[in-house]
């Protein structure tokens, strides 16, 4: 199921997140987040910006949001997009659903570019993002520095007017191959 994101889930969120600050490179944060400051991440976003999770037998398995992506007012039709999985849900699909429901949210709110920030090489997150139809726009050669090693973060971007509804309904055997691929 998937549903709005609450304060109850901070904990939950911090499980699924910090196996990626301390085993991967797929985000630069290097210190493991409590479940006070997710709150406050939560409880901070944007009103106009969702968050969702994906839930299965009252446990919250993945997440995905739609963030500022940079301050100043001419850049308010832009957002940037996240997603995480816990590392036992990979695999199962997960990742794709919530982004379909984040984008098709997006989209009706009136937002124009989605950009996704991806740390490199990540093939698993290029591929989900450009099976949504994410264009790579940028390549930012060592700006990172994590595990002793120097790391390139490469910029996608989606024009969220050329999205297509996906109506589970009326394609459902696609949609089933759609959303496992990723």
């Amino acid at each position: 199921m998937i549903r709005r994101v609450s304060l109850a889930d901070a904990q939950a969120l911090c499980e699924i997140y910090n196996p990626y600050i301390l085993e991967s490179i797929v985000t630069f944060e290097e210190v493991p987040v409590t479940e006070a400051q997710m709150q406050t991440r939560i409880q901070d976003a944007p009103v106009n910006l969702p968050w969702f999770v994906y839930e299965e037998k009252e446990k919250v398995l993945a997440y995905a949001y739609a963030g500022v992506w940079k301050e100043r007012s001419a850049y308010r039709f832009t957002v940037e997009t996240t997603v995480y999985v816990h590392p036992e849900a990979r695999g199962k699909g997960l990742g794709s659903l919530l982004y379909h429901q984040l984008l098709q949210e997006l989209k009706a709110k009136g937002f124009h570019i989605a950009v996704a920030c991806l740390a490199l090489p990540n093939p698993e997150s290029q591929k989900l993002h450009e099976k949504f139809g994410f264009k790579p726009v940028a390549i930012f050669s060592q700006v990172g520095f994590k595990f002793g090693s120097w790391l390139d973060v490469g910029y996608w971007e989606l024009k969220l007017e050329e999205f297509p509804p996906f109506r589970l309904e009326s394609r459902r055997g696609e949609a089933e191959a759609f959303f496992k691929e990723a």
